[in-house]
């Protein structure tokens, strides 16, 4: 007989007002089977089964993101310079400095660099040191995934080991999407951003679940720590997860919208009291703002990290505005992004309308439609922002979409199983799994030189799996399925068997590229998960600046300033650059000759641009000013103020170098260059041009 009951039946009905919490072993229950049989229980074997997966999970993922990760060496010289400085001075660590020093800061928030200046502090500097932060991030967030997701399919399921395996398919995933490989073995700010807001996304369900307000509040702290991780981009899951608590959580109305407001007002708490000490600070006693014209936080906020992006108007970029790429619907499927995140992109919008659907007649306080909305949102809002924004865009940004479509295909993935008797769930998920062995082949017809058979056995193991599904969905076939004996366990077995071909065939591509992307050393400040892929040009750089050219990655530069196309483990570098994406190299006599007296000074040197200036710094662990921030195109320091700093003998050498000059921005690192050359003789120290400014 066909089971017709909602696939999302409300079993968490709100607690009445007034009434005490529930304890901890009444919550327990909710796994637990009640009186008339409802849910089936997990007897103790089995916990301890589930548990174990569990940890072999985590345990997997831990050791795909931290396998041979000192390969990287400093990965982003740009972030691994200012961990090296917070490390070294408060102040640094508190704004996120490029150098000991305080000159300038980086060109975002300092959250995440909090994390890593700890990290060298305590244990010293090192690529491990920099770099297993993130990795434990990564793991962190594959187990949130788990548990927001097991949360929310237990009430539907009415078995908590369905549960159990919705939670593992969306954590196996979250840990396999190729740029998350990526970005969780490298240190980007995105890998804390991403595990702040897979934090508030279970905050928000556990406080729809389990009507605490406590947990929505606490959801509005972290997703104001990821504010403070990289600003404005939180703020594209908030809206989602508003709608989900306004429309599922068991409150009267009123109280709903109270409580959004006061996890709006923690939100605002949890960002802005670091902005307003910035704002309040005077200007002289805390390190420039990077990325700003102004030395102003809330103009980095809304400009150049902010609407810039949206828009393309970005003062002080190098590019210009539309130099990213061009923007459209199909953006994230292009040569650039898709092998980054578009495996199970189609297949996970699917299985999310499928759920919306089947659970349409459930009640307002639905886990699953909450879920949905949730994820969904996730991956409509940042898919859509990211696909037609004009300004900077890179490949590894995709890695804020990964959540969002992790907790759907987990979720999606096992309800839909469960129900797969149910014409509308058995097309729904059959096409699914066809568009996911679709995509895979697509993706990896572009790299016709890596695994070339990959490509027709996922899309072969896809089309079977989706037939089976069919199959056993048609009538005859449901009523061989109530037979006893040999019938009954033949059809378990073709269960099974489906079930695994289906999730090998849309996770064998994944798979493989996140296995190349961590055996790949990948350094610089533009990088791509995967193999190389035919047609992609810079994956994400302008072609003023060589991407529309052959692929140039910004590599690390050398003494002199030539590349050395490490940009990010493959390709060739992008040597006309010279220092913009990739740290300098210096040889064993500038170290020498920058740490010669270097206690008289308090830069031993000056460079335009970050990069650069992180490559000298790392190698001799002393101060070197950036000048002009990143882009070498922020008005910090002024001529006028660089000149005191010479004729107060605070910096020992200035070192010559290339830098592209952005179309908009400050001109005071240019005409710094072009003084000091004026005004001092040039010497040869190691094979790189440098001036004697001071000693």
């Amino acid at each position: 007989m066909t089971d017709t009951r909602s696939p999302c039946p409300d079993t968490a009905p709100a607690r009445t007002p007034g009434r005490p919490r529930p304890q901890a072993r009444d919550r327990r229950r909710r796994l637990e089977p009640p009186a008339d049989g409802g849910t089936r229980a997990v007897p103790g074997a089995r916990a301890l089964r589930q548990r174990l997966e569990l940890a072999g999970l985590l345990l997997a993922t831990a050791v795909l993101y931290l396998w041979n990760l000192g390969a990287s060496g400093w990965a982003n010289a740009f972030y691994s310079a200012a961990a090296q400085a917070g490390s070294q001075d408060w102040a640094a660590w508190f704004f996120g400095s490029s150098d000991a020093a305080n000159a300038i800061t980086v060109d975002k928030p300092p959250a995440s660099l909090w994390v890593m200046g700890l990290s060298v502090r305590i244990f010293g500097l090192s690529s491990w040191s920099v770099l297993v932060p993130q990795a434990l991030m990564g793991v962190g967030t594959v187990w949130l995934v788990y548990l927001a997701v097991r949360r929310a399919a237990a009430p539907a399921t009415a078995d908590a080991g369905l549960a159990h395996r919705a939670g593992l398919l969306a954590g196996v995933v979250m840990a396999l999407t190729p740029v998350a490989v990526l970005m969780f073995r490298f240190n980007n700010p995105d890998a804390l951003l991403v595990l702040l807001m897979t934090a508030a996304a279970y905050a928000v369900l556990r406080s729809i679940q389990d009507a605490r307000v406590r947990w929505l509040l606490f959801a509005g702290l972290l997703l104001g720590f990821g504010f403070l991780t990289k600003q404005l981009q939180v703020l594209l899951v908030v809206p989602g997860f508003a709608v989900a608590y306004l429309l599922a959580a068991p409150a009267a109305a009123g109280r709903r919208i109270l409580h959004l407001l006061g996890a709006g007002a923690a939100m605002a708490v949890a960002a802005g009291w670091w902005l307003a000490a910035v704002e309040l600070i005077p200007a002289a006693d805390r390190p420039y703002i990077g990325g700003s014209q102004n030395n102003s936080i809330l103009e980095l906020t809304l400009g150049y990290n902010g609407l810039g992006r949206l828009n393309g108007d970005e003062t002080g970029s190098v590019g210009g505005s539309n130099g990213w790429g061009t923007p459209g619907l199909f953006r994230l499927f292009n040569s650039e992004f898709g092998g980054q995140i578009a495996w199970l992109l189609p297949s996970v919008l699917l299985l999310g309308a499928g759920l919306l659907w089947l659970g349409r007649r459930a009640p307002r306080t639905d886990p699953v439609r909450a879920s949905v909305i949730i994820w969904g949102s996730w991956v409509a809002a940042t898919g859509l922002t990211f696909s037609f924004m004009a300004g900077i865009i890179h490949p590894y940004y995709m890695v804020a979409l990964a959540p969002g479509i992790a907790g759907l295909a987990g979720l999606g993935g096992v309800l839909l199983w469960q129900r797969r008797n149910q014409p509308v769930a058995a097309a729904v998920l059959a096409v699914a799994i066809v568009a996911a062995g679709a995509m895979a082949a697509e993706l990896l017809v572009r790299t016709a030189a890596y695994m070339p058979w990959l490509r027709w056995v996922t899309l072969l193991g896809a089309l079977a799996a989706a037939g089976l599904v069919l199959a056993a969905a048609a009538p005859g076939a449901r009523g061989a399925a109530g037979m006893k004996g040999m019938g009954m366990m033949a059809s378990r077995t073709v269960a099974r068997t489906t079930a695994a071909l289906a999730v090998a065939a849309a996770l064998a591509g994944p798979l493989a590229y996140s296995l190349s992307t961590a055996a790949t050393a990948h350094s610089g400040s533009i990088v791509s998960a995967g193999p190389a892929v035919s047609g992609r040009g810079g994956a994400g750089i302008p072609p003023a600046l060589g991407g529309a050219a052959g692929g140039g990655f910004g590599g690390a530069t050398t003494a002199n300033g030539t590349g050395t196309g490490a940009g990010t483990g493959r390709g060739p570098g992008a040597g006309g650059m010279g220092g913009l994406l990739g740290a300098s190299t210096p040889s064993a006599a500038l170290v020498a000759a920058l740490q010669t007296d270097a206690g008289t000074y308090t830069w031993a040197a000056a460079v335009v641009g970050s990069n650069n200036a992180a490559g000298y710094q790392l190698a001799t662990q002393l101060p070197v000013m950036a000048v002009g921030g990143f882009n070498g195109t922020d008005p910090a320091p002024t001529l006028a103020q660089f000149q005191q700093y010479v004729a107060d003998g605070k910096i020992h050498y200035f070192i010559a170098g290339r830098m592209m000059q952005g179309e908009s921005g400050a001109n005071d690192a240019a005409q710094i260059a072009a003084w000091v050359q004026d005004n001092f003789t040039a010497r040869t120290v190691g094979g790189t041009s440098v001036y004697l400014l001071a000693g």
